[in-house]
């Protein structure tokens, strides 16, 4: 019999991940699970040890501890394979896992719903890079200031945790402008600036911004938001919304849905739940019932 994989990250959540997947590590061995434990130092070492196992059949399952990051690592290592992919929330916003109704910063409910079985199949978006990769996200993909900010906060050495990134955004925001874009979702072409361009399998990111809060992730459709060109200040106004998911009745927010969505824009590198992902131009696809859950 095939094992359970378990990929833990142990600085997550405040670094209260390890005491999270240790927890979950005791549950799963009490309950008679084989544990095959693939929690590596840092993030390629842990996609390298998570695809062997899968590659080889070493496990027929795998679990990620941490947040959207660790979920995100699991989805491209499980999407479009037959492995389950389970998840311990234990991160800073997870976002993914509570928009899909799973236990968060709760070990012993996310074992329990583990060791039931039951399993729910959710689409993932995928993204072809040019050398034939593919690469996948399964929540919310940031393509505008979001991923400006984010892309500032990561070169920053000082401070650190969500400091980093409002201090990234007190140095962005001043000299932020609309951004000159080029969209085709579903073949349709769209030229416009715009300030936030998101793209929605999911419909929530950066913890507990609703900002395409209609996206579910099992309609076989991604919902892409524009927000339009504003002045800073009312973009300052608008953009508290997002948490409730008001913004949309905006009259500069657009919400699309297709299954296909490109976009072209100079300087961008997107970032895709929270990690950063592709630089601009590039294309994605919804896939439906890429993943198979364990929910």
């Amino acid at each position: 019999m095939a094992r359970l994989g378990l990929m833990v990250n142990p600085t997550s959540g405040k670094n209260t991940g390890a005491q999270v997947g240790q927890q979950a590590l005791s549950l799963l061995r009490d309950a008679g699970v084989d544990v095959l434990d693939l929690s590596a130092s840092d993030a390629r070492s842990a996609v390298e040890q998570g695809r062997a196992a899968i590659e080889s059949g070493a496990i027929d399952r795998l679990v990620v501890g941490g947040g959207d990051g660790m979920v995100h690592l699991g989805a491209n290592l499980c999407a479009g394979t037959p492995v389950p992919l389970g998840v311990i929330a234990a991160g800073t916003g997870n976002d993914i896992a509570r928009e899909l109704g799973l236990p968060v910063r709760d070990a012993a409910a996310s074992v329990q719903r583990i060791l039931s079985g039951s399993t729910r199949q959710v689409d993932a978006a995928r993204h072809t890079t040019a050398t034939g990769g593919q690469k996948w996200f399964l929540g919310v993909l940031a393509a505008g200031f979001d991923a400006v900010v984010n892309e500032r906060a990561n070169q920053l050495t000082w401070p650190k945790g969500p400091m980093r990134y409002n201090l990234a955004i007190l140095r962005e925001l001043p000299v932020f402008r609309a951004i000159p874009y080029t969209l085709v979702l579903d073949g349709e072409r769209i030229d416009t600036e715009a300030m936030l361009v998101a793209v929605g399998n999911g419909p929530a990111y950066g913890g507990g911004m609703r900002v395409t809060p209609d996206a579910s992730f099992d309609d076989g459709l991604l919902d892409v938001l524009i927000l339009r060109k504003i002045s800073t200040f009312e973009f300052l106004r608008v953009f508290p919304r997002v948490f409730k998911g008001t913004h949309v009745s905006h009259h500069a927010v657009q919400i699309r849905r297709a299954r296909t969505v490109s976009l072209e824009a100079k300087g961008i590198v997107s970032y895709a739940d929270g990690e950063r992902f592709a630089p601009l131009p590039m294309s994605m696809e919804v896939v439906p019932g890429a993943l198979t859950v364990l929910a």
